[in-house]
């Protein structure tokens, strides 16, 4: 596995660069996305370009939750309204930063 270099932090959302191999990663509780810089910035402007409307959904117990697609059908990420929030807010600080240590380069 790589070292990876924090590139920022939003409640419970970071996102880190390993500086060898340039990989873009997402950590979110139990969940860890992998991507090179390209897919990052793409998944990135998908996710920004949600519509609140379509991807909010009732959960049972009353939550308004913002629901993920995947490519696979079966498999949907979901966030509170605080954790989209942060995830949003993470990765676009992330690009930011990635872009910064790639200046530095």
């Amino acid at each position: 596995m790589c070292q990876h270099t924090i590139l920022s932090q939003k409640g419970q959302t970071v996102i880190s660069q390993c500086p060898e191999c340039r990989t873009l990663s997402i950590w979110q509780h139990n969940l860890l996305l992998n991507f090179s810089a390209q897919q990052f910035r793409s998944f990135k402007h998908f996710t920004a370009g949600l519509d609140a409307a379509e991807a909010l959904f009732p959960f049972p117990g009353g939550e308004e939750r913002f629901v993920l697609r995947t490519p696979n059908s079966d498999i949907c990420l979901t966030f509170s309204t605080e954790e989209w929030a942060n995830f949003q807010a993470a990765m676009e600080e992330g690009e930011y930063m990635s872009s910064v240590y790639e200046l530095i380069r």
